[in-house]
C-alpha cells in the first residue's frame, strides 16, 4: 500500500508538471492569463508576507537548502561506504525516487510562483517594439548616444558632488523611480515593496552576481558590496523581475525605463554606464576599432569608475564564477533565452528599437 501511495502522488506531480509545461507553450495565453492576472496577485501576496522583514527570508531559505544538500552528500557518501559490498540498487532507487519527487515539487512551485513568465509576450509586445536584427551602423549610433548620456550624467554628479546613498535610501529611490515610470506605463506599477541587501553578497563577489530574485518569497536581493555606481540599476533590474519580467534582457530594459524616468542622476549614470557596456561589447564583436573609439570618448572619471569595477572583479576572481556562469547559462537557455549569459546583452536590441520608435533613450 505505501508503494501505491508513493506512485500515486508521483503520478500527480508528473501530470501537474506536464500541465504547467503545456500551459506555458502559448505566449498570448500566458501574457493575458498568468502574467497580467494571476502572477501579480501571487507576487503581491508574497511581498506582503515577507517584504516588511528587514532581512531576506529567502536568503535564509537558500542557506538552509545549501546546508541540507551538504548533509545529504555526506549521508550519501556514508551509504556508499557502508553498502559498497552489498547490493546498492534498492538504496539507489529510493534515493532517485525521492530526488525526482523533490525536483518535481520545486519545478511546479517555481513555475507557478514566477517561472511561467519566461514564456510571456513581454515588454516588447506591451510597447509595440519591433525587435529585429540591427546593423553595425545602428550599433555605432546607439554607442554614440550612450557615450553622451554617460558623460552628461557623470558631469552632473561631479558638479553637484552627489554622494551615493545607503541601502535604505537606495531602495526608496528605486521605488520612487517606478512610481514615476508608472505614470507613463501603468503596467509597471510597483506595490508592496520588498527590495533587500543580499545576505550572501560575499558569495556573489566570487560567483559574479549583482542581484537576484527569489520566486518563492517574492524578494529582490541586491549585492551591496560591489561598486556603488552599479547598484541603482541592479535594484531596478531586480524590481523588474518582481513585476514578472523574467527574461534577463527584458528585466534590463524595464530596469532602464525605470532608472531613466528617475529624478535622481545617480540612477541615470548607473543605467547608462550599464547599457553602454552592453552596447559597446556587442559593437566590439562586429567592429573592434569603432568600439574602442567610443570607449576613448568617455570622461576620465567614467573610465576610473570602470577601472574600479574591473579591479574589484579581478580581486574576487575564483574558480566558482565560471562554474556558476556555466550552470546559470544552461538554466537561461532552458528558459527561452538561447544566448545564455549573453542574454543580458540582448537589451541592446530593445534599446535600438526603442530609440528608432521614440527618437530618444
Amino acid at each position: 500500500m505505501p508503494h501505491r501511495k508513493k506512485l500515486f502522488w508521483f503520478a500527480v506531480l508528473l501530470l501537474s508538471a506536464v500541465a504547467v509545461h503545456l500551459y506555458s507553450m502559448d505566449p498570448s495565453r500566458v501574457e493575458n492569463g498568468y502574467s497580467r492576472v494571476l502572477f501579480p496577485r501571487i507576487a503581491g501576496f508574497l511581498r506582503a508576507i515577507f517584504g516588511w522583514l528587514p532581512f531576506s527570508i529567502g536568503d535564509i531559505m537558500y542557506g538552509a537548502a545549501a546546508f541540507f544538500l551538504i548533509m545529504l552528500l555526506i549521508r550519501f557518501s556514508k551509504w556508499l561506504f557502508r553498502f559498497r559490498k552489498n547490493n546498492l540498487a534498492p538504496h539507489f532507487l529510493r534515493g532517485a525516487g525521492s530526488l525526482l519527487t523533490v525536483c518535481s515539487i520545486i519545478y511546479i512551485l517555481f513555475n507557478l510562483f514566477w517561472g511561467i513568465n519566461y514564456n510571456r509576450v513581454g515588454i516588447a509586445g506591451q510597447l509595440n517594439l519591433e525587435i529585429k536584427k540591427y546593423s553595425v551602423e545602428e550599433l555605432k549610433t546607439i554607442n554614440a548616444v550612450l557615450v553622451e548620456k554617460v558623460n552628461f550624467s557623470k558631469r552632473s554628479l561631479l558638479w553637484s558632488k552627489t554622494a551615493y546613498p545607503g541601502n535604505k535610501e537606495l531602495f526608496a529611490m528605486t521605488t520612487r523611480a517606478y512610481e514615476t515610470v508608472a505614470k507613463q506605463y501603468p503596467f509597471l506599477t510597483y506595490r508592496r515593496v520588498s527590495i533587500k541587501p543580499s545576505l550572501w553578497s560575499w558569495v556573489g563577489n566570487y560567483t559574479g552576481f549583482l542581484g537576484y530574485y527569489n520566486p518563492f518569497t517574492g524578494e529582490a536581493q541586491v549585492n551591496t558590496t560591489v561598486s556603488k555606481f552599479t547598484q541603482p540599476f541592479t535594484a531596478c533590474h531586480e524590481t523588474a523581475h518582481q513585476l514578472g519580467y523574467a527574461k534577463e534582457m527584458e528585466a534590463n530594459f524595464v530596469g532602464y525605463l525605470a532608472a531613466a524616468a528617475s529624478k535622481d542622476t545617480l540612477f541615470h549614470y548607473s543605467v547608462y554606464t550599464d547599457l553602454f557596456t552592453y552596447a559597446n561589447r556587442t559593437l566590439y564583436f562586429a567592429d573592434s576599432s569603432a568600439a574602442q573609439l567610443y570607449r576613448k570618448m568617455l570622461l576620465p572619471e567614467v573610465i576610473a569608475d570602470f577601472k574600479e569595477r574591473r579591479e574589484f572583479n579581478l580581486a574576487h576572481r575564483s574558480f566558482l564564477e565560471p562554474v556558476f556562469r556555466g550552470i546559470y547559462g544552461v538554466f537561461l537557455k532552458s528558459n527561452q533565452q538561447p544566448m545564455g549569459m549573453l542574454s543580458y546583452d540582448e537589451v541592446t536590441g530593445f534599446i535600438i528599437a526603442y530609440y528608432k520608435k521614440f527618437g530618444k533613450i
